[in-house]
Parts: structure tokens; sequence; C-alpha cells
């Protein structure tokens, strides 16, 4: 038997050292266009998010999360291949998305998951890799919105938000509960034109939002920004986003035309009374005594924010419903729960409203996660991460190995609280969907902790660098300043091993 003993103690030793995967049920959230500016636990200082905040106070928060192409459909395609955009084919909204190739969702059901896709998917192509998907056409509508089930089309009386809840839950009581799952909710919104659910119809009525301290800015030494299409005060439509009538005269666009359509069509009998009784209201006030000027951009910025709040009040309150009921089933021990947005969006600032480029309230966006036993990170996560890498992040707690041609990082370690020395310090941008609406040009960047350095290109040749620790808000390109030459041409080098790390050959 003493031949035995040492064989022995080294099994246990390495049992109890290997960290087998834990396998958990993973719930991955995700809005469309919710800015981190928008959310209790970053400091929102505009609404309160206490449903999300949840998440996070019970585990943790990421405050540097990045995506890598700041659009709906890139984000998504990135999310899912955990590849930057010129690698998984989708560099803009335009393309369809190439269904066939590895996605996280197809190996986790391959290793034994039930996989299912319930709310916005916004890539053209079928969905595969989900045991059951239910989805939104294109954009999808906030009421009464049509969903397309397995194939199936076919339309759902009420509020887009709620209802894609309502699904999620009802596929977590139906589902195999002797198998692993992963959910992804995909909501629509808080997207483009702010709809919101009727029974936040009084919500923030009578507040006057904070300004942002830059949205009177003058865009000097910074081309790219002058000439964008996304102002609050210039390209914000009276009607199709404000849901101000009569402000336009005969001067609709065909998507004002669409909208208006919509609300006297698409709304059911009680909606539109809703509808009429909050907007017509607000359009007889705004028409018999109009702004202009500052005024009126300030006016624009406050009825915008309202409506965009709302939408994200009826996000918490559902997510509030996901996490009571997976505590009431006993899942909250066994399941990763993950909260996230497609990608940032401005709430005014430089002006704007929109996402696409890479300065901050565009390229980063919220994320928060509780998680289940067996990772004991709690609290504030400081490093930066990706979209690229939720992916092999999953496959990693599934105890899938990631496929070599995912170029994200799994988060792993991050969240079991361990060391991370050699975690990355930098990261790459790319955008490219121009020309198309909004009038963004194509470009691509590095972000360091510190600096961030960004190169315009196509119909412009136009470099912007900043420094994040004395201009968080990117007001002075420092391109030109000689006090940052050497910063300048470490951060080009950098940015070209980046390129080359990922593979991007060209900047087409």
């Amino acid at each position: 038997m003493r031949h035995l003993v040492l064989p022995t103690l080294l099994l246990l030793l390495w049992s109890c050292t290997r960290q087998e995967p834990l396998r958990p049920n993973i719930i991955f959230i995700m809005t469309d266009d919710h800015a981190y500016q928008a959310v209790g636990a970053y400091g929102s200082e505009i609404n309160n998010t206490p449903n999300l905040d949840r998440i996070a106070d019970e585990g943790i928060i990421f405050r540097n999360s990045f995506v890598c192409n700041s659009i709906c459909a890139p984000s998504r395609a990135a999310l899912l291949t955990g590849k930057h955009s010129h690698i998984n084919g989708h560099i803009d909204n335009r393309h369809r998305f190439d269904s066939s190739q590895v996605t996280f969702p197809k190996l986790l059901q391959q290793a034994g998951y039930q996989t299912a896709l319930i709310g916005k998917w916004h890539l053209k192509s079928e969905p595969t890799g989900f045991d059951y998907w239910n989805i939104l056409p294109g954009q999808g509508s906030y009421y009464n919105p049509d969903f397309i089930e397995m194939g199936r089309t076919y339309r759902v009386p009420g509020y887009a938000t709620t209802i894609i809840t309502d699904m999620a839950l009802d596929w977590m009581e139906k589902r195999d509960r002797d198998k692993p799952f992963c959910l992804l909710v995909h909501h629509k919104a808080p997207h483009r034109n702010w709809m919101p659910d009727t029974a936040d119809f009084d919500l923030y009525d009578g507040t006057v939002f904070p300004v942002p301290e830059t949205f009177f800015d003058t865009y000097q030494g910074r081309q790219a920004a002058a000439e964008q299409e996304m102002s609050v005060m210039k390209d914000m439509r009276m009607s199709y986003d404000l849901k101000i009538t009569g402000a336009d005269g005969d001067s609709l666009s065909q998507s004002e035309k669409d909208y208006l359509w919509y609300v006297n069509h698409r709304l059911s009998p009680e909606q539109r009374k809703a509808w009429l009784r909050e907007y017509d209201s607000i359009s007889r006030a705004y028409n018999s005594n109009p702004p202009a000027g500052d005024s009126l951009a300030l006016y624009k910025l406050n009825r915008y924010l309202t409506d965009y709040l709302r939408t994200i009040q009826s996000v918490d309150r559902n997510t509030g419903r996901l996490l009571d009921y997976l505590e009431s089933e006993g899942l909250q021990k066994n399941t990763l729960v993950v909260y996230t947005s497609d990608q940032g969006f401005y709430l005014g600032e430089h002006g704007w409203f929109d996402k696409r480029f890479m300065y901050e309230e565009s390229f980063r966006t919220p994320l928060m996660m509780r998680l289940p036993e067996g990772l004991t990170a709690h609290g504030d996560i400081d490093q930066m991460v990706q979209n690229i890498d939720f992916a092999p992040t999953f496959l990693e707690l599934a105890g899938v190995t990631p496929p070599k041609e995912m170029q994200g990082v799994s988060l792993v370690p991050l969240l079991r609280g361990s060391k991370t020395k050699g975690w990355r310090d930098a990261l790459y941008y790319h955008y490219y969907e121009y020309p198309a609406e909004h009038a963004v040009k194509r470009h691509y960047g590095i972000r360091t902790d510190r600096y961030k350095l960004i190169h315009f290109y196509n119909d412009i040749d136009r470099w912007e660098l900043y420094d994040l620790s004395i201009d968080p808000h990117e007001m002075s390109n420092l391109i030109d300043d000689s006090a940052y030459d050497r910063i300048e041409k470490d951060l080009r080098k950098r940015l070209d091993g980046l390129r080359k790390q990922y593979s991007v050959t060209e900047e087409e």
C-alpha cells in the first residue's frame, strides 16, 4: 500500500489546483444604443436604474469596456464570432452576416448547452447555432411588433421590451432542465426613435436635464467631427425623433411620413389614445411658442433625453423581472448574468446623438455581470476589455477551448479575481460605414489607458491625438503639438503592431 501513497497525494493535489469548467447558465442581456452615462452604476446624473445596478452591486462592473466598431450589426457580429469586423466580414450595417462561420452559440450547442435568442438580431441572415430563436425583423417596432419565430412571422400585441422579456421567461420555463442554457435577450430599446412604453409616458414630465459641457462644441481642429450629420440641433427631426407634429410644415421626409403612418395605423386604440394625450399636448405647446437659436437646441436635447430615458426605464424594469425569476427558481447560484449594449451613444455630448465615432461616449459601453458560484471577483474591474472578448469567455466557462481564429481574450481570469499580468494595454478600433447616414468618416485607431490616436481616411486624411488624462472630453487635438511628438511616434508604432496582430492588411 505504501507505494500508492505518493501517486494518491499527487492526484489529490492536482484535483484541488486544476480549475474545472463551471458550465454555468448564461443570460446575456444586450440593449441597442444604451449609453453608459444613462446607467446609475456608472454615475448617471439623469436617470435611475435600480435593477441594472443590482447586477453591478451583486457582481462586477467593468469601468473600461469598449467595442471594436461602434455600429449595431458589426458589433453583434463581433460578439458572436470573437473576431474584428474585417475578419468576420460584417464591416457595416449594409452587409449580410455569414451565418456559416463559427460562433460561440454553435460551440456551446455542440457542448450540450441549450441555446436561445430572443429579440433583436439585425444581421439579415437567419440565426444559426440556436435551438430556439424568435427575432424582430430588421430594426423591429416598439409597439405591436412583428416577430419571426423559427421562420414563422406573426404580430404580438404590446410593447417590445416587455414582450421580449415575456418570451425569455416563457422559454426558461419550458427549457430542458437537465441541461445548462445560454439565453440571449436582445432588446430594441433604446434605439432611435425612442418610443416609450405607454406606462412611462408621464415619466420625466417637466424635468430639465443637465446640459453636457461639450454640447456647444465648435469642433476646432477636428474636421471629421465638424462634418458629421448627427447634430441634435441640425439633424434631429421634429416629428420623427421628437414626436412634435406640425413643426416641419410640408418638408416631411419619407421617414417622417412613415412615422406618422405608424402612429395612425399600427397602434391599438388604447395605445393611440395614450399617445395622443401625451404628444398632442407637447406639439401644441411647442407650436404656440416655438423656441429659436440656442433655446431651440436645448429644447430638442431635453425632448430627446426625455423619451430616450423613458425607454431605458422599461429595460430596467424588465431586467428586474429576469433577476427575480432566477432567484425564485434558485438559478442565481449557477447563472452568469451579463448586461451590456452593442455600443455607447451620445446624449448631447459634442452636440450629438447616435454613435460611430471612436470618441469615448460611442466607443465605451456599459458592461456589468452577476457571477455564478465559483467566480469570486467583486466590484470594479479596471482592465480594458472589448466585445470580441465575450465569445472566448463564455466558451471557457463552458469547458470549450476557444478556436484559435477568435481574436478576443477570455475574461475568466478577471472573473475569478486572479492577478492578470500581461493583460492588454491597448485597444484597436475600426469604423467603415461611409458614405452613409450621419456622415461619420471612416477611421481606425488605438486607445491606451491614457492616450488615443485616430486616423480618419477615405475622402480625408487627418490624424487626431488626445491625452485623456487632461482632456477626457476629447476637445483638444494634439496632433500638431510638438510636446507630444514622442508619444505620437510611439502610438503610431503600437497601432501598426495591433493592425499586424489582428491581420488588418489594408484600410478599406
